[in-house]
């Protein structure tokens, strides 16, 4: 997401962040830089032109000169800045609500923005809410457009209605509200039909369903990766029918930012949601803080946690975590966490919500397909193994490389991988299933003047389960990330040896 801009804006805001000093001179070097890397970002010239000429006077102001850290005091000022240019602090905008409690959405857009995906994906973010929507296709010049919706509909389980032999979209959306209001839905999703280009004819019917059903929210889905013509199609749709908001989708592509950065400034209309994928549950709400958070690098710690929390069994990851503790860990908790990664997203996207992570790592030490391979290795072994991995000798690993495609190196890897987790995990349990501080921390931790051995306002591991069982996610990542770098070049395909019999080896060999 952003991934150009926000890789050059990083790289430009990193040179000030330790500078005890700041020049005009830099400022000048860094607002050239910005300007530069917006305007490669396909962001609108006076937009950019605005944005730095505003930022250019809070840098030369007198809480910049006067501060002990006035490179980190500027790395403050584009923060901000970036943030108001998405939308203000504020925090997201709800979508508007019905006095009468049933709510009519509109959604508006060119051919291949994504509108009847984007229908189905709010569809079932707002099921996921709580609530009872309806969808309903009036797109009559598209073929199959109608039963592209209802098959979306019904896999997100969703009502859908639908009337392939009605030729007037204004009575197909009279009466798919009346269906709706009979089904005592409360959110009504009407999937209007688009053009390549937008003319008249189209704008006349769009405003003929407008005034036919009384919607209360009307959203333009943009394609981000247009560019500014974004910026062109939202004014058209603002001029001739009005919008209340947007919706961005196909921002997992190659999309520059510029209209994500432009059309909330020349519109005065907030982006509402963002579509970060082709799956139906890749939607999610945009917050102008989060995305400027993201796109410097910081992180997006909070989304992370939201994500944690809808993805991952906390039930569940807290009993990996006791079995952790305990003796009972194996294999197949291993699985389990690498399938609730899963669940959660690519790993780029995780590590870019990650603060100070974002660009550290490369994309091929990020492959997903690492991920799959490891599964793939653990769905080889027989219940036995999983279970017992202690009993892997050299033939069970050639079988289970052969059974996974992998080499026997790739597997010898995974096993490492789990006996240090299990090692280091244990030496933090204190046999009940429970947490307990290496030896000689307290001690360590008074001396630095922190009470409580220095965890006692974390709440312990215990903690973690209110995060939505992010204990998952962090016993998955023994290593951290460097667990799920792409094997390197390894032909060491010799018998492997369990650490418990390496040590007792050299016990007898002491004894002797």
């Amino acid at each position: 997401m952003f991934e150009s801009l926000s890789e050059k804006l990083q790289n430009i805001t990193s040179k000030m962040r330790g500078k005890a000093r700041v020049s005009e001179s830099d400022i000048k070097e860094m607002m050239r830089e910005i300007r530069m890397a917006l305007l490669e970002a396909d962001v609108n010239y006076g937009v950019v032109k605005e944005f730095v000429a505003d930022m250019t006077e809070k840098c030369k102001g007198a809480d910049v000169q006067e501060s002990f850290t006035p490179g980190q005091q500027i790395v403050k000022i584009v923060r901000d800045s970036l943030t108001e240019l998405l939308g203000g602090e504020e925090g997201e905008e709800k979508l508007k609500v019905s006095d009468t409690g049933f709510n009519i959405i509109i959604l508006y857009g060119l051919q291949g923005a994504g509108k009847t995906t984007t229908a189905a994906k709010l569809a079932k973010l707002l099921k996921e809410n709580g609530k009872k929507p309806m969808v309903v296709s009036v797109d009559v010049h598209r073929p199959a457009a109608a039963q592209q919706l209802k098959v979306l509909s019904d896999a997100v389980g969703v009502d859908c209605y639908i009337d392939p032999e009605e030729k007037d979209a204004v009575k197909i959306a009279k009466d798919g509200e009346g269906r709706a209001r009979y089904m005592l839905c409360n959110y009504l999703i009407i999937d209007t039909a688009g053009r390549t280009v937008a003319d008249e004819e189209l704008m006349e019917e769009l405003r003929d369903i407008a005034a036919a059903v009384n919607p209360t929210e009307k959203l333009l889905v943009v394609d981000a990766m247009i560019g500014q013509e974004a910026v062109n199609v939202a004014q058209l749709f603002e001029q001739n029918i009005g919008m209340d908001g947007f919706i961005m989708t196909k921002l997992d592509g190659d999309a520059r930012g510029g209209a994500a950065l432009s059309i909330r400034k020349l519109t005065s209309k907030p982006i509402k949601y963002i579509c970060t994928g082709e799956k139906v549950d890749a939607i999610e709400k945009f917050y102008p803080q989060r995305m400027a958070d993201r796109i410097l690098g910081m992180g997006d710690v909070v989304s992370l946690i939201e994500k944690a929390q809808a993805n991952i069994d906390e039930e569940e990851a807290r009993k990996t975590m006791e079995r952790m503790m305990g003796s009972g860990y194996n294999l197949d908790d291993l699985y389990d966490q690498f399938a609730q990664m899963k669940k959660m997203g690519s790993l780029k996207d995780l590590v870019g919500m990650m603060p100070g992570a974002a660009g550290k790592i490369s994309d091929e030490e990020l492959d997903d397909k690492i991920v799959d391979r490891q599964m793939a290795i653990i769905t080889s072994m027989t219940k036995k193994e999983r279970r017992s991995p202690s009993i892997l000798n050299a033939s069970r690993r050639k079988r289970i490389a052969a059974g996974a495609g992998v080499q026997v190196s790739d597997v010898n890897k995974l096993i490492t991988q789990y006996e240090q987790t299990a090692k280091i995990m244990k030496q933090f349990s204190n046999g009940k299933g429970g947490f307990k501080m290496p030896k000689g921390f307290a001690k360590q931790a008074a001396k630095m003047g922190l009470k409580g051995g220095g965890m006692g306002n974390m709440g312990g591991m215990g903690g973690l389960g209110n995060m939505g069982g992010m204990s998952g996610l962090g016993s998955g990542m023994p290593q951290g990330l460097g667990s799920f770098r792409a094997p390197k070049e390894d032909t060491d395909d010799s018998p492997f040896v369990p650490a418990g019999r390496r040590d007792r080896k050299k016990k007898r060999k002491g004894r002797r």
